[in-house]
């Protein structure tokens, strides 16, 4: 997948394309549904596909106190865009200048002077210029004016809920602790990546070596707990950059027992691993069950008994 991020890279033969559009925080299912149908129209007339999508959620700029926290980051999403089989990802910068297009500028400058664009698909929700004034009727309207047609993609409901499938959901789920909820709502687990960092050891003490990731790690933490997961280390080995998978256990909250972590801690022990050194790797973190919440434990030996269940328990989770 190629990324441009900023329409002046977009070369002047790249189009015609097919272009979908939104912020893809999740890229979730009902994000999913549009991109497919836009690979669908891609094959049809042999343009190239492009997902259109911002550096952040526009709300952090135009309404911060309304803004809610993302379920990914920008390395994530750009990941989760490729596995969808996009040709390119146009990554727009979402500051005071893109803020401030009008509608007719945006399409103007970014999906017709840039990509060439034969057809946009939206969400119905779909929001565009300054202050918001376009949206998928006015959109179609630009686009029989300019060469380009919309097509607008239902939402996607779950069966069971009768519930539109949104990234406001999912961070419920999420902050539930309810990893699995939200995977069914993904398509996928659950996952968050960053760098591997040193930590009080204490993990390593007790006999389960954790990988404790950096505080400015991407991605939304779940409930503080204990789950069922996988680590998947994105490091360089021998010289070539592959990823390994793990079975693990991981663990999200501030270290109850001991009560010296003062932030939320993401950790993971990869199991039946003592001695695999992952500091300064990107790991991706995946989450798949919840074992239990977070508790305080009156002594060492009570922790590690627990441990050790913990460790059986993500262990049959994972089989």
């Amino acid at each position: 997948m190629i990324v441009f991020r900023d329409p002046s890279e977009v070369p002047a033969d790249f189009g015609p394309s097919i272009a979908a559009i939104g912020k893809f925080d999740g890229v979730h299912a009902g994000h999913r549904a549009v991109i497919n149908k836009a690979r669908v129209d891609a094959a049809a007339t042999g343009a190239r596909l492009v997902a259109v999508t911002f550096d952040r959620n526009p709300l952090s700029l135009l309404r911060p106190d309304k803004c809610p926290e993302s379920l990914i980051g920008v390395t994530q999403k750009l990941t989760f865009l490729g596995e969808t089989g996009v040709d390119a990802t146009l990554l727009l910068t979402f500051d005071e200048a893109l803020a401030n297009l009008t509608a007719r500028e945006f399409v103007e400058h970014v999906l017709v002077g840039s990509l060439a664009v034969r057809t946009v698909l939206v969400g119905e929700d779909f929001r565009f210029g300054r202050g918001g004034a376009g949206d998928p009727a006015l959109l179609a309207e630009m686009g029989g004016e300019l060469g380009f047609r919309v097509e607008v993609v239902d939402d996607i409901r779950s069966v069971d809920r009768d519930r539109r499938v949104s990234s406001t959901w999912i961070r419920e789920l999420l902050a539930e602790g309810d990893v699995e909820g939200a995977g069914r709502l993904l398509g996928r687990p659950h996952a968050v990546w960053g760098e591997v960092v040193h930590g009080l050891k204490r993990g390593r003490e007790l006999g389960y070596p954790t990988a404790n990731l950096s505080a400015d790690l991407e991605g939304f933490v779940p409930a503080d707990g204990v789950y069922a997961g996988w680590l998947v280390d994105e490091g360089v080995q021998g010289g070539t950059r592959r990823q390994v998978r793990y079975p693990a256990a991981i663990s999200i909250g501030t270290n109850p027992t001991f009560d010296d972590v003062p932030v939320r801690q993401v950790e993971a022990y990869v199991l039946d691993e003592t001695d695999l050194d992952l500091y300064g790797h990107h790991v991706e973190v995946q989450f798949t069950a919840r074992i239990r919440g977070m508790v305080a434990f009156g002594g060492i030996d009570a922790l590690i008994a627990q441990m050790g269940d913990d460790v059986s328990r993500v262990r049959a989770a994972l089989t």
